[in-house]
């Protein structure tokens, strides 16, 4: 019996060795493991992404619920979500993900300059972006609300802005910024502009402005974190699809995070993604949008 228990623990010994040779760390793939086997076309974005087994997203880092960089320097929500997945259909580890700040102002140029692969980071699909930079999706439609303190109840939606009085903020070059110009009397005087939301925020704590202005989810992402200091005022007043800026032209990488979408948006994981994210804030899921194959 003692000679069958000893052959027995040496055939296990040698299956565990056998197991960590396969399984072992790879130094290209870094503490996440070993990437899973995929082959793409050759001369493709997602052959040369896959190969050098690294990605850069442009993401916010200010946004709760979508993009907030927290306390371990790392990004989290919904959209980091959508961007983590889309590195695994590429075969690429978590840990292979560089993450760059990327407020509105600049998505265009970092797209344009190669300084990111992908930007998700509440972009809004309008025809002005498509000059520069393609979009894969959309893959969640948002709506512009106003947030005002939580006492202030002299405003009640973007026409109450049309008196020439109040101070709204928002971001530059941002779609809700654009948006709420047809509401305001005075422009140069009611139009605070900064280079991320949390700058707005501020401000309206501070009494500088009366309103923050943005997509709705943004904002009740800032209501559920202001200990009651801030609320919503009124009804979403637009449809915002938000998409996956990519470089113009590149049609197939384009597709192919088309693909993963629909992909997700029937196998779980797009449900999952948002109710560990927006869904603190927001717990009705979201209706998955019909991708845009333009």
């Amino acid at each position: 019996m003692r000679i069958k228990r000893l052959v027995a623990l040496a055939a296990m010994t040698a299956m565990a060795v056998s197991a960590a040779a396969c399984g072992g760390s790879d130094d290209n793939t870094g503490g996440g493991g070993a990437a899973p086997e995929k082959t793409f076309e050759a001369g493709t974005t997602m052959e040369r992404l896959h190969k050098a087994q690294k990605i850069t997203i442009g993401t916010k880092f200010d946004q709760p619920g979508f993009g907030l960089k927290g306390l371990d320097g790392k990004p989290a929500g919904f959209d980091v979500e959508i961007g983590k997945i889309i590195a695994e259909e590429l075969g690429i580890p978590e840990d292979k993900i560089e993450w760059v700040e990327t407020q509105s102002a600049v998505r265009e140029q970092v797209i344009e300059d190669g300084k990111v692969d992908i930007v998700v980071a509440t972009y809004t699909i309008n025809d002005k972006r498509k000059e520069r930079v393609d979009f894969a999706g959309p893959y969640y439609v948002a709506g512009q609300h106003i947030m005002v303190r939580a006492d202030d109840n002299s405003i009640t939606g973007p026409d109450s802005f049309k008196d020439g009085t109040k101070k709204v903020c928002s971001v530059t070059n941002s779609t809700p910024a654009n948006n709420i110009k047809k509401y305001l009397a005075n422009e140069a005087q009611q139009l605070v502009l900064f280079g991320g939301y949390q700058e707005c925020v501020d401000a309206l704590a501070g009494g500088q402005v009366d309103a923050v202005t943005t997509d709705n989810v943004i904002l009740l992402g800032y209501v559920a974190r202001s200990e009651g200091k801030f609320k919503l005022a009124g009804e979403k007043f637009t449809e915002e699809p938000y998409g996956i800026g990519l470089k113009k032209g590149d049609d197939k990488f384009r597709d192919f995070i088309n693909d993963v979408l629909e992909k997700i948006f029937e196998d779980g994981r797009y449900e999952q993604a948002w109710k560990e994210t927006a869904g603190k804030f927001d717990p009705v899921l979201p209706e998955p949008p019909a991708i845009d194959r333009y």
